[in-house]
């Protein structure tokens, strides 16, 4: 099969690129960065260009679009450009994949989109969604992004998957996302800092078991079907400082801070489509997965210094 994977240098791209070359997939990585791997095809193509896309897409058989506006503070302070990257981005991939005639589109959603669900908790793929309920610039714009997909099957017949990650976490993390920078904080030897009481959670999963659905998610079976990719247990934010805590520095203190508005509380929500449906469950846990990430760090550091 040939794919394209629009952010396949990212953070969840590229371990999806590793999971789709792995599988024996010719991979197009259609990103404005370099991937991380040589024998990945790459398309400097920024995601707002739609006769780039067009060109890039030619002749693939499915597109799995993963860039976007992921950082959740970038999308509160530039709405626009978030809306801008997000939708419209969305919106200019579905139209190369209709005029290239592609058989699969696969979109990158996330379970921030249960903010906006009224249904009781465990939420669910067919849970009620309430449009006053999203709270948060980046949940609005991956619903609309939703949305931008499932009109495009009802009008146009595009066939789509999408997949709605829970909070990955592993190597090639972002430096800004919280984990990097708590474990950067817990090797200055500085407090670590909550923002709230740290009871809100997070259905962790490890980036690499995100990746490993997709390559699930292109079989028949994910055919215009929503699945949650959620981690194996949820893990408040306080439970994740001390374990980062406890695998760096034991002695480090715990803080905590005003709440930041628009925050995703967390929901409980349920992964039990993709177990039926696809045959996906995580099975990295948090501590595991944060040994291997810290692992992985330390490898990075040691080949960064060996260059230097």
């Amino acid at each position: 099969m040939r794919v394209a994977v629009t952010g396949g240098a990212g953070f969840i791209g590229s371990h999806v690129v590793d999971q789709m070359i792995g599988a024996g997939h010719e991979t197009i990585v259609v990103d404005a960065r370099a991937p991380h791997r040589a024998d990945a095809v790459w398309r400097e193509i920024d995601i707002r260009d739609g006769a780039g896309l067009v060109r890039a897409t030619r002749g693939c058989d499915a597109i799995l679009h993963l860039a976007g506006v992921s950082n959740v503070n970038e999308a509160r302070e530039q709405p626009v450009h978030t809306f801008d990257v997000n939708v419209n981005g969305t919106a200019l991939v579905c139209d190369a994949a209709r005029r290239n005639g592609v058989a699969r589109t696969v979109l990158a959603s996330t379970v921030w989109v249960y903010a906006a669900s009224n249904g009781q908790d465990p939420v669910d793929e067919d849970s009620p969604m309430a449009l006053q309920g999203s709270g948060h610039v980046y949940t609005a714009s991956k619903m609309a992004s939703e949305l931008v997909l499932t009109s495009h099957h009802e009008l146009y017949g595009l066939e789509y998957t999408i997949l709605r990650y829970g909070i990955p976490f592993g190597p090639r993390m972002r430096e800004e996302l919280v984990i990097p920078r708590f474990v950067q904080r817990a090797f200055d030897g500085r407090p670590l800092t909550i923002h709230g009481d740290g009871q809100q959670f997070r259905n962790y999963v490890y980036v690499e078991d995100i990746a490993a659905a997709h390559v699930l998610a292109l079989g028949a079976a994910g055919a215009n079907q929503v699945f949650n990719l959620e981690g194996p247990q949820p893990v408040s934010v306080v439970e994740m400082a001390e374990v980062i805590r406890d695998l760096v520095d034991r002695t480090l203190a715990i803080e905590f801070a005003p709440a930041r508005p628009g925050d995703y509380a967390g929901r409980f929500v349920s992964g039990d489509k993709a177990a039926k449906v696809l045959g996906w469950r995580p099975t990295t846990s948090f501590v595991a997965g944060m040994r291997r990430y810290l692992e992985w760090r330390d490898a990075e550091t040691t080949d960064r210094a060996r260059e230097a």
